[in-house]
């Protein structure tokens, strides 16, 4: 009686639990839900029912907002594309030398790296915009890629780093006795071994440089170059009071990184259970 009483305890816990998880998913993705049914509304819509469907869906708000922003998604592509990429192969060769080789000063070269992630961006700021000033990248996607390959190298050579010094040193041996070099070892053993943490620190950089709105709002003044979020501002303030363009234009800057998501949630994932975290 006592086990039985104990089960049936257990299973109304267990459901319980998931009506709680139940309610927190909705609450977690309904303010996303809610965004798409006010992009699709005119105002007399919005005023009188924001946070249901209604009738008619009025699809030209799209037209209008991608007209708007479609230069500023454009370019945050390029730019989160090319500064998580190239951040990812920098940090891979760094992180390599780091775990595989022995040099004087090794030990002492890689804390000054990692301490530069106790460094607060702001004070960076003025130092990094006076830097980019002097070298004319003013204004242009150079501004963007170059300062957010740098700031992605700390976090990013501790993370490798500490998963090539996971793997097992005979594979590494084995390449060099069949005569493979040090980038062909990398390329052929390191490199495919670490897809799954190569492809979460991909992402955590165009999550990342996609959403700042601080630096370009510093170094950018041309439309031409404007990123998304920073290009939504200007948006903003011309349709202020037309709530479902407005919408429309959240709803675009947020798809590219929906869509990254969807197909490459399972390499996410498993970066994120593979053990390359626990540093």
């Amino acid at each position: 009686m006592a086990k039985q009483s104990l089960k049936i305890r257990l299973k109304k816990m267990d459901i319980g639990i998931n009506i709680i998880l139940i309610i927190l998913v909705l609450l977690t993705f309904y303010p996303f839900v809610a965004m798409i049914f006010m992009s699709l509304k005119d105002n007399p819509q919005f005023i009188h029912a924001r946070w249901v469907p209604t009738l008619p869906f009025h699809f030209e708000n799209y037209s209008y907002a991608w007209q708007a922003v479609g230069q500023y998604v454009f370019n945050s592509i390029f730019v989160s594309g090319v500064s998580a990429v190239g951040g990812v192969i920098f940090a891979a060769l760094s992180a390599y030398v780091f775990a595989r080789f022995e040099f004087p000063g090794k030990g002492v070269l890689y804390m000054m790296v990692i301490a530069l992630m106790m460094i607060p961006g702001v004070l960076t700021l003025v130092p990094q915009f006076l830097l980019v000033r002097d070298l004319k990248l003013l204004d242009t996607y150079w501004v963007l890629i170059l300062p957010y390959l740098a700031g992605a190298q700390p976090f990013g050579i501790m993370l490798l780093r500490t998963f090539f010094e996971g793997l097992p040193h005979e594979l590494f041996e084995s390449a060099r006795l069949d005569g493979a070099n040090e980038l062909g070892v990398m390329r052929n053993i390191a490199i495919p071994l670490s897809m799954p943490i190569l492809g979460t620190l991909m992402i955590m950089n165009v999550t990342s440089t996609w959403n700042d709105v601080l630096w370009p709002s510093v170094t950018l003044s041309n439309n031409k170059v404007k990123t998304i979020v920073f290009g939504l501002w200007g948006f903003q303030s011309q349709y202020y009071t037309s709530w479902g363009p407005l919408n429309a234009a959240y709803t675009i800057s947020a798809l590219p990184l929906l869509i990254l998501f969807i197909f490459t949630s399972r390499l996410f994932i498993q970066g994120l259970t593979s053990g390359a975290l626990k540093v």
